[in-house]
């Protein structure tokens, strides 16, 4: 009776990789997409044919390094997506430090909210942060209090972890009065749900999913992954 109450229990989970090998035995490569790499993926949604996929854009979403960097890597992410932190806390600054002045590290948004209920205002506070020039700080807060956010929505609800939200601007020294005007009247939820959009139409199907220069990463790979894509586009690039 219990192992059929844990198999159904697990059948509830809509991600992908919860048990992926980041061991390293394997030569790394690009997982194709579908693959069980370290991915939250959205439930029900269909997957557009290749041929009818728009290539993903910087669009004007806020990013790290120099704007003519010969190698542009877009995410899509969500905040409340565990493999998206293990990317930003494994992955994201060995990257950054290894291809100083190469590339150039696009956000986009890409909240996943029939299963992550706090994922689409965390996007709204962090481009009502980007209003003020900390995007990076407080992407960064969050993603440090993925686990207690958590916690706080099933104690609080989300009009608790909103009010956390608006903490962390004051944290910040943010100006708290239009950062909760800007939270709370969602002055940005077209601005994210435009992000989003334009990762369906590009093909995502989940969190994190990557584009460098073009070609598709999908998951929160191991970091030699990455390397493999970006020494790759480099060497196309002539960088």
């Amino acid at each position: 009776m219990l192992l059929f109450a844990l198999g159904f229990f697990m059948a509830g989970f809509v991600t992908r990789g919860l048990v992926d090998d980041d061991s390293g035995g394997a030569s790394p490569a690009v997982a194709a997409p579908g693959s069980q790499t370290g991915q939250t993926t959205v439930q029900g949604q269909p997957t557009a044919p290749a041929q009818a996929r728009v290539p993903a854009t910087a669009d004007d979403d806020i990013f790290l390094g120099p704007v003519d960097a010969p190698v542009t890597i877009i995410e899509f992410s969500d905040f409340q997506c565990p493999f998206c932190k293990r990317f930003r806390d494994q992955t994201l600054d060995p990257i950054l430090q290894t291809y100083e002045g190469k590339v150039r590290f696009v956000y986009r948004d890409f909240p996943i909210s029939s299963i992550h209920e706090w994922a689409q205002k965390a996007a709204e506070a962090g481009e009502c942060a980007d209003e003020q020039g900390k995007f990076w700080e407080y992407h960064d807060l969050i993603f440090a209090n993925q686990t207690a956010l958590n916690q706080q929505l099933e104690a609080e609800g989300l009009n608790g972890v909103v009010g956390t939200f608006k903490s962390y601007a004051s944290q910040l020294g943010l100006d708290t009065t239009a950062f909760n005007d800007c939270l709370d009247s969602g002055k940005f939820a077209q601005e994210v749900q435009g992000d989003y959009n334009d990762g369906v139409a590009a093909g995502v199907t989940g969190t994190p999913a990557f584009y460098i220069n073009g070609q598709e990463l999908i998951g929160a790979q191991p970091l030699a992954a990455f390397q493999a894509a970006i020494d790759a586009a480099l060497q196309q690039a002539g960088g």
